[in-house]
């Protein structure tokens, strides 16, 4: 098959598109043939060596987290899942014709979410999910009038953590940059916050929790808002200085959840929460894919074998 392999840390030079054998399911596990596979910030940090110290890879490797598409074949022990089933995946190697994982990885696609636009789906959505259920310190049911900022949250995971925040009856403001304040206000938010403006930040209301993903600066400066025995989580990990001021601070690190991943699948499907796609590149142009994706501030970009 053929597969985008990283042949050493470096720039998006460094992605090839080479041939490389077929995977093959294991007990439990389902091949699929992948339709569109999306980018994500984990994949350039990857192929640059940023995060090697804590996540190395064995080179030459293939990235993606991604996937969606038609299984092909089933492993031993698979009851879930028959050849000719439509899915999505929170995967690994996704950057290739055919990928392999356990069945917990994979939720079925309902009626309305196409293979085509399914790959941009799996990782933003479960991120966005745990960010949310982080920030409500893992107790949806008494989100009922806390106030919650999303800080990034046009972007993917941002409007997910909004969406399930809001669908568990807290009051959701959205930050985002000045110039994003048009976009945000169509999200379903509370109110929208400008991060970068002192006057909009100077009159933020006091805060229950945060649901961070942007960290930096902006997160130290959002800290002072939060109340006494509040909640700060983070996907760009433990949020600095927060359990210093007496808040809980929580690191976000997503993980496959199959059961949830469906149930977001259909809320994309009805069109509930949105992940708005930039661009589509074959899978032979991955490197240019990944300099559009890297500059940041778009919507989802994919990878088309």
């Amino acid at each position: 098959m053929k597969a985008i392999l990283l042949s050493a840390y470096g720039g998006p030079e460094k992605l090839e598109l080479r041939e490389t054998p077929e995977p093959k399911p294991g007990a439990g596990q389902i091949k699929v043939k992948v339709a569109s596979a999306s980018l994500n910030p984990i994949d350039w940090k990857l192929r640059s060596g940023a995060v090697k110290n804590r996540m190395p890879l064995e080179l030459p490797a293939i990235l993606g987290r991604d996937a969606a598409g038609e299984v092909t074949e089933v492993g031993s022990g698979v009851t879930g899942f028959k050849v000719g089933d439509r899915v999505m995946g929170f995967v690994n190697a996704a950057y290739a014709e055919f990928v392999v994982a356990p069945v917990e990885s994979w939720a079925p696609l309902h009626d309305g979410l196409t293979t085509d636009e399914a790959g941009a789906v799996p990782l933003v959505v479960l991120t966005g999910d745990q960010l949310a259920q982080g920030a409500l310190s893992g107790d949806v049911s008494s989100a009922g009038g806390k106030t919650v900022l999303v800080t990034g949250a046009i972007g993917g995971v941002g409007r997910t953590a909004v969406w399930v925040a809001k669908s568990h009856g807290a009051r959701v403001l959205a930050g985002v940059r000045t110039k994003q304040a048009k976009e945000a206000e169509t999200i379903g938010a509370d109110g929208v916050v400008l991060l970068d403006d002192p006057k909009s930040l100077e009159k933020l209301e006091p805060l229950d929790a945060i649901a961070d993903t942007v960290g930096g600066d902006t997160l130290a400066k959002l800290l002072p808002k939060v109340k006494p025995g509040g909640t700060v989580a983070s996907v760009v990990g433990e949020p600095a200085g927060a359990k210093e001021k007496g808040l809980k601070a929580v690191a976000v690190f997503a993980h496959p959840d199959a059961k949830r991943l469906e149930q977001l699948g259909d809320d994309v499907a009805h069109r509930k929460l949105t992940i708005p796609i930039a661009k589509r590149f074959p899978l032979a142009e991955a490197a240019a894919a990944h300099t559009l994706a890297e500059k940041g501030g778009i919507g989802k970009v994919l990878l088309k074998p």
